[in-house]
């Protein structure tokens, strides 16, 4: 059974973890549909094992459910093994980090190799795209990075204060806006 209440948040360690390699498809395969359940449930297009509290290689994408069709992709070990020197600029949220959007600069263009559920290497390829940001993102959980480790000094203290404004006013995963700023 998922829940939304299963995403771990900010300033928990085991976002700041790099995440062991999965070594059996089948050791994940109920946590990646877990995963999936939960990521729907909290309405993001992208979840990392270890935002469930589980420090392992695994992300779960779906970037086009909102649409209407459910699409999701489970990257076991992904590893970006290409990037383009141009980058853009975005708004990220993360389900770790309710009621916040922050401005992130990454590359345009990503390349990542990955496993799937049925133990084949698949190749993603993503260029100015949410996909692009998404796998980059996701992957970056893996590796112990969250969102304010792209953020200098000052805007990273600005982002922990609104986010935990945001958390004591009632914001949940998937909550994009601060509550508190609505009133």
């Amino acid at each position: 059974m998922s829940s939304t209440d299963d995403i771990r948040l900010t300033g928990d360690p085991v976002l700041q973890e790099v995440c062991e390699p999965v070594e059996n498809v089948e050791d994940v395969r109920e946590l990646a549909e877990s995963m999936l359940e939960t990521m729907y449930e909290a309405e993001g297009c992208g979840l990392a094992a270890p935002q469930v509290g589980v420090p392992k290689r695994l992300v779960v994408i779906d970037c086009g459910w909102g649409s209407g069709e459910k699409t999701p992709y489970v990257l076991i070990n992904p590893e970006i093994i290409e990037v383009s020197d141009e980058t853009r600029v975005t708004g990220e949220g993360c389900l770790s980090f309710p009621g916040v959007t922050v401005e992130v600069e990454r590359p345009r263009r990503v390349v990542v190799h990955a496993m799937n559920l049925d133990g084949d290497v698949m190749r993603y390829e993503a260029d100015g795209t949410l996909m692009a940001v998404c796998l980059q993102h996701e992957i970056d959980h893996l590796d112990g990075k969250t969102l304010l480790d792209h953020l200098g000094p000052m805007a990273r203290m600005r982002v922990k204060r609104q986010v935990q404004e945001a958390i004591e006013a009632g914001a949940k995963p998937g909550d994009v806006s601060n509550p508190a700023s609505r009133s």
